[in-house]
Order: C-alpha cells, then structure tokens, then sequence
C-alpha cells in the first residue's frame, strides 16, 4: 500500500509539473505542497486522483524545461520531443504569463504500448522461463474530453488454456475502471473518457512461445590453473529494421579475480562499444549504444585468478545480465489498430501519438 501510495503521488505531481526533476520540485513546492495536503490527512490517503484534486488545488504549475536524456535513442518521428511533459492544467511559463491548454495549445494524445521482459536462458542459450509484463498507458491533452474507442487485433485471445487461437495469445488482461468493455468482446474494442493526466489503460502478461529479441551464448574456457578465457555471443533476433539501444551486459567475476582484459568483435552499424572489467565492482560492464537486428556482437574476456581455479571459484562467474531498450518494437505483437473520437466532431482533429517500446525487466543468463 505504501509503495502504491508513493507511486501515485509521484504521478500526480508529474500530472502538475510536467515533468518530475529536482528543478521542478523546488519550482512548485508550494504547488506541491498543496497537493500534499489534499491527498494524505493524518496520514490517510484521500484524494489521490489528478481530476478530482483540481477542485481543491488553486496553485498553478511554473513550467520547467524536462531534462533530455541524450543517451535515449528514440525514433524522433514518433513523438514531438517536449510534448509529452507538459501539465494537464493551465500552467505559468518562465515570464509568468498564463499558458491555457485549450487556446493554443494542440489537441494531442500519447499512446505509450510498453513492454518489459523477465526471461532466464540456459547456459547452452535455451530459455527457461520468459514472461512480458506490458500495459497500454496514456496521457491526453485533449479539449473537452470527448469519449475515445481504441482497438486492438481482432484475433487477441485472453487466456491460454481458452481452446482458442489467435495471433496474440495473453495470460491475462485487466482494465482501468473507466474503460467500457461492451465491444470488447465480440469486436476488441475499448471506449472510455480519458481521466486527466497520466493513466494506464490496461495491463496484460504473457508467458511461455514467443520470440526473445536477444540471445546470448556464453563459454567458459580453462586454459591454465590460473586463467580463463570467457566468450560472450549475443544474437540479434530482431528484424533489421529495428535495434537495441543503450545496450548494458554484466557479468560478475570470481572475488580472487586479479585482472581481467576484454576485446569486443563488433559488427558494423553498432556504434560505440566497449567492454572492462571494472574492479570495485567486480564484474565485466559491456556497454554497446546500438545492438542492430539480425548481427552478432562477442566480447572476449582472458581474466587472471589470484588462485587456482576450483569448482566453486567457478560458480562465482555469472549470471549474465543484460538491460536494453527496443523502440518503436514488441515483442506480443499486440497492436492498437486505431484510437479515435468516439462521435464525429467536425473540425476537431486531435494528434495522435503512438509508440512502441520494449524493455527488459529481468533478461538473465545462467553460467
């Protein structure tokens, strides 16, 4: 309860500000304050939704530029950059004029398809186990909040042990509660008025058959008492077009580890890549910027052992994990064919921005 509390109070302030950083904290803290206030008393939650708060909160948001993550590699055709991070109400600029959401501002909404996965392979690159955990989340800026209906495939099928076939096959699937789910079941579509601020639509998970993004195929070799030779191979499993940006793999190394020095044999179009054995920590970091589908990528370590080494000294190596980031991909092929207005609005044309990203939560590989 305390870490759901937690959370949604960071949301809500995010709702505010537009963007939570240290700089807008201390921008809007009596903003911020004021919402405190509202949403716990004595300690109790009370109000903690972004449109009911509204009645009670009379301090506007200063808005604050977002800090830019350079190393996000993020297709810039997908979204305009700053958008997202705007506040869901009338917001103060940097000369204190007011900015009014409906007078110049775009009618846009944000469609974020985000997908993490868990999965464990096997020393000889067989997976173990592999679950996605995704959800549908979006932020919506749009005047006079019309009804929205949002589609997915036609052939999604919830529940695995249904009897039925389809091309996307979900564990499970739950819904926020604004959601009407009268169409849901004969023709996949959801209609719903979108509450203010940043809300998930939906959650699903799936487990078992479907195609991981990365592979990875460790060795271990012995070469003297003293000294090992460890290869890592990772295949890009995804199509062409697509890559794994800001691409991080760890691999824990022995504590008798006294040096350790890698080569990394990178394919063309992967950008900058290197790979260390960092000592306090006492794991290899192999960092590559951009890991393009359908290549290979090895790094090879000689490491030098204090000792000789022992069947435990050898358990001490590993696992091998890997953080990454896959955008505009995912993984359940699970689509939102289209997002509109639910009545026919003349002249009213919202933007609409979708985005794919796929990221992993846990990808482990056993030694």
């Amino acid at each position: 309860t305390i870490v759901e509390v937690l959370s949604t109070i960071a949301k809500v302030f995010k709702d505010y500000c537009g963007t939570l950083s240290e700089e807008a904290i201390r921008k809007n803290f009596i903003l911020l304050y004021e919402l405190l206030d509202e949403m716990l008393d004595y300690g109790y939650p009370q109000v903690t939704q972004t449109e009911n708060l509204k009645a009670f909160v009379y301090n506007e948001p200063i808005v604050v530029d977002p800090v830019v993550n350079t190393g996000n590699l993020v297709n810039p055709k997908t979204a305009s950059a700053n958008a997202v991070h705007k506040p869901v109400i009338s917001s103060v600029n940097s000369n204190g004029r007011k900015n009014s959401l409906n007078s110049n501002q775009k009618n846009e909404i944000f469609v974020d398809i985000l997908e993490r996965l868990n999965i464990v392979f096997s020393n000889n690159g067989y997976i173990l186990n592999s679950t996605i955990d995704g959800c549908i989340q979006m932020k919506s800026y749009l005047a006079g909040n019309p009804e929205l209906r949002l589609a997915l495939n036609e052939d999604l099928v919830v529940g695995r042990g249904s009897g039925q076939y389809g091309s996307v096959v979900v564990d499970d699937i739950n819904f926020n509660t604004c959601v009407n789910l009268a169409e849901f079941e004969s023709a996949r579509t959801l209609s719903f008025i979108p509450p203010d601020g940043e809300f998930v639509v939906l959650n699903y998970r799936m487990t078992g058959e479907f195609r991981t993004p990365f592979r990875i195929f460790p060795s271990i070799e012995e070469v003297e008492p003293k000294k090992l030779e460890i290869t890592v191979l990772i295949r890009a499993e995804i199509p062409g077009n697509h890559f794994g940006a800001n691409v991080i793999v760890e691999m824990p190394l022995p504590q008798c580890t006294a040096a350790a020095t890698c080569n990394v044999i990178a394919t063309p179009g992967s950008g900058p890549t290197s790979a260390e054995f960092v000592q306090r920590d006492g794991k290899i970091i192999w960092t590559m910027k951009k890991l393009p589908g359908g290549t290979e990528q090895t790094m090879r370590a000689k490491v030098t052992l204090a000792q000789a080494c022992t069947t435990q000294i050898r358990r001490e190596i590993g696992p091998i994990n890997m953080n990454f980031e896959i955008p505009m991909y995912n993984v359940s092929s699970l689509q939102v064919r289209y997002l509109r207005i639910a009545e026919n609005m003349p002249g009213y044309t919202p933007y609409r921005w979708v985005r794919y990203v796929t990221q992993s939560s846990s990808y482990v590989c056993r030694l």
